[in-house]
């Protein structure tokens, strides 16, 4: 049975070196007798895959010295509790900037610790954009600013991160995680899941400038509490061992290809042959989002019925592209390009999408 092409919208793609390498590796890690899957997450070896992986992340978005990098458990929607659970009281705000689903739950969160002011909202819209900096209503008082870079559900992307001042901004990078370059010094604070970009589900990546964790609250159990984990580095309990080691392989085959401008040089190529095909179908293909806010990630679109949705879904499958069914709260499809996704799956996908158009 050969490979399909995998547009699944997460857990999504991881390149096929990085896999052989884990199956070829995966009955006995650099000659020890074991697998990285039984391996101590306090062993020497452990360690230096932990190390390795911190070393590529700092390399790929040039972190600097006064940055810390951990891996935890539970997802961005642990993030979205565990982030005002640290730096948000009852009597302090944060700034939250609506623009999808994730944004609303981790928005649903932080109002469980605090007040919560809603900087800008494009749901009336239907989360069909990302707003200007005109738009956004900042609190020059609230303990940071949050917002969501990539919009899986709706196929939005933010294309600039807006100054917030002396007030932090935090960012959930779940969907666009090292799928171009950005000024990281610009942000006080990253989450990702790893399981859209960087690796398997399983495992969570968060950089956190070092002056935020002097602002820890006090109370919080130590599991939550982000100033334990990088005191202990990642193994304060035991961190998900085979999925950093997953990420691990994912970064070094980025490393292989150019880093991270070859990485984001794939991604303008595989969202611009998507976009193209959609723009170029006389309405055939109608794109959900405004041009300006298309997300390189998630290209949204729908046809002229459900019905020819689903015939696009199944004959899609039929000739080896899965995952391309919209998310079960907007329906349509949905294209998700995300960076384990090969150009030439992009490209055999654009071919089969200007077919099932002649055909209907």
């Amino acid at each position: 049975m050969g490979r399909v092409h995998n547009f699944n919208p997460g857990p999504s793609a991881i390149p096929l070196p990085a896999l052989q390498t884990a199956q070829k590796e995966l009955l006995d890690y650099n000659g020890l007798g074991l697998s990285v899957l039984e391996m101590s997450h306090r062993s020497k070896d452990f360690d230096a895959i932990l190390a390795e992986t911190k070393k590529s992340l700092t390399n790929l978005l040039q972190i600097p010295e006064n940055y810390s990098i951990i891996f935890l458990g539970g997802g961005a929607s642990l993030q979205f509790a565990m982030l005002p659970m640290n730096f948000l009281a009852q009597d302090q705000c944060a700034d939250y900037i609506n623009t999808g689903a994730w944004s609303a739950k981790a928005i649903s969160e932080a109002k469980l610790f605090g007040k919560v002011n809603i900087a800008v909202t494009s749901e009336e819209a239907k989360y069909t954009f990302i707003p200007s900096p005109e738009q956004l209503k900042l609190d020059p008082s609230a303990q940071y600013v949050h917002l969501t870079s990539n919009n899986t559900i709706f196929g939005t992307q933010w294309h600039y991160y807006p100054d917030t001042g002396s007030v932090p901004l935090v960012v959930d990078m779940s969907s666009d995680i090292l799928s171009r370059s950005f000024d990281i010094k610009k942000i006080a604070m990253i989450y990702a899941g790893a399981q859209k970009n960087i690796g398997p589900a399983g495992v969570t990546l968060v950089i956190i400038r070092n002056d935020m964790l002097e602002k820890v609250k006090a109370g919080i159990p130590k599991i939550l509490n982000y100033k334990t984990h990088t005191d202990k580095d990642s193994t304060y309990n035991t961190p998900p061992v085979f999925n950093v080691y997953m990420i691990h392989l994912f970064l070094k085959w980025i490393e292989s290809i150019g880093g991270l401008a070859a990485m984001e040089k794939i991604n303008r190529e595989k969202k611009d042959i998507i976009y193209s095909v959609i723009d170029g179908s006389d309405g055939f293909y109608k794109g959900t989002v405004r041009e300006d806010s298309r997300s390189w990630m998630n290209a949204t679109l729908r046809l002229s019925s459900e019905e020819l949705e689903a015939t696009f879904v199944t004959d899609a499958k039929a000739n080896g592209f899965i995952g391309l069914k919209g998310h079960r709260s907007v329906g349509g499809i949905r294209v998700s390009m995300y960076n384990g996704v090969p150009l030439e799956a992009v490209e055999k996908l654009a071919e089969f999408m200007k077919e099932f158009r002649k055909k209907h």
